[in-house]
């Protein structure tokens, strides 16, 4: 059945090249807010489901673009493993390829690692409707350049992602969050950086305006536990995951656009707006809701050594990520070209000039 499913999707990508028209791949739909507005015919990836491998003592396992999420993160679970970082599912529909196609990551990311550092290796068609293998399912598999990789965050422009592999990671034996009240950004900031450099299993942590919100998880972290000067936060496991699917308040609240800005972590407070900013990641994620235009606001993360992305709402075809340097975008624009020569798969999902 997953053949013939893989072979429609090959058919159709090979006569989409024929005839030059633009694909909008999709899968459960739940990450379509993403990236710039597009148009094209509908190539959907989400009946090509099933786990091909899962070796829980290698810590790999190996699924089609269509396997919902939510059923690879079980099926680890019910071997006591899990998605080290963590990715955000956006609704109940999300699938394992969506998840990769965006290399969105969760609070675990600047601890554990992205979505990129976990990709073993891909299946997938390139524009051509040809069928391409890269990596493997070991990590030693290093030889030449690390396309698989290359395929997390491209947003379905490089090529139809039909199989990953990827390297998994035990559940933590224990884990606590700790919070303490704390209403200055800059100060949250300067204890994100001094508990983010010691010697403690630190694997999450958020100011939200109002609270400095740490997680530990790990072996025996009592001691750690008790090194910091804040109060044990019994709910806290649901209020990463709340953070991880923009449940709370800061995100479901009606109001200006959503960006996310990436900066240095030492970074001090961005003066953006007189909103309150929710910042993750030891200070190297910032959130802002804001109606200032969208130059002004790259302007002030560029100046700072980051970049910005309009996440939610605002224009959605006009430049969503933050425009790369000439000399960059003259080689995105060459692998583009090396990948999908017709320009057919999700074209201007990325950026406007392709």
């Amino acid at each position: 059945m997953s053949s013939d499913i893989s072979a429609q999707l090959q058919e159709a990508v090979q006569t989409a090249a024929a005839q030059a028209v633009p694909l909008k791949i999709v899968g459960g739909q739940s990450k379509a807010f993403y990236g710039r507005a597009m148009e094209g015919q509908i190539l959907s990836v989400a009946g090509h489901q099933g786990i091909v491998n899962y070796e829980s003592s290698e810590l790999v396992i190996t699924a089609r673009a269509g396997t919902p999420l939510q059923e690879l993160s079980q099926t680890l679970a019910t071997q006591g493993q899990c998605l080290a970082f963590e990715p955000p599912h956006f609704g109940e529909t999300a699938t394992w390829g969506g998840t990769i196609a965006c290399g969105l990551s969760g609070p675990a990311r600047p601890y554990q690692g992205a979505a990129r550092d976990f990709v073993l290796g891909v299946k997938c068609l390139n524009g051509k409707g040809e069928i391409l293998r890269f990596g493997g399912q070991v990590m030693k598999n290093v030889a030449g350049y690390d396309v698989s990789r290359l395929m997390v965050g491209a947003l379905g422009t490089l090529g139809v992602l039909l199989e990953i592999s990827c390297k998994v990671l035990p559940l933590p034996a224990e884990e606590v969050t700790l919070v303490k009240s704390m209403t200055s950004a800059a100060e949250a900031l300067e204890q994100m950086t001094y508990w983010g450099n010691q010697t403690i299993p630190l694997t999450a942590s958020c100011f939200d305006g109002e609270q400095l919100i740490l997680r530990l998880s790990g072996i025996a972290i009592q001691s750690e536990q008790q090194q910091i000067p804040a109060a044990v936060w019994s709910e806290g496991s649901q209020f990463w995951v709340d953070l991880r699917e923009q449940r709370l308040p800061f995100f479901t609240a009606n109001g200006p656009p959503l960006w996310r800005l990436s900066v240095p972590p030492t970074t001090p407070p961005l003066d953006l707006s007189e909103e309150k900013q929710l910042i993750e990641w030891g200070g190297a994620l910032r959130w802002l809701r804001s109606d200032l235009p969208a130059e002004t606001i790259r302007a002030a993360v560029a100046q700072m050594g980051g970049h910005a992305t309009l996440f939610r709402g605002g224009d959605r075809t006009s430049e969503v990520f933050h425009p790369l340097a000439h000399e960059l975008e003259k080689l995105h624009r060459r692998l583009k070209e090396q990948f999908d020569p017709r320009l057919i798969l999700n074209p201007r999902r990325m950026t406007m000039n392709w």
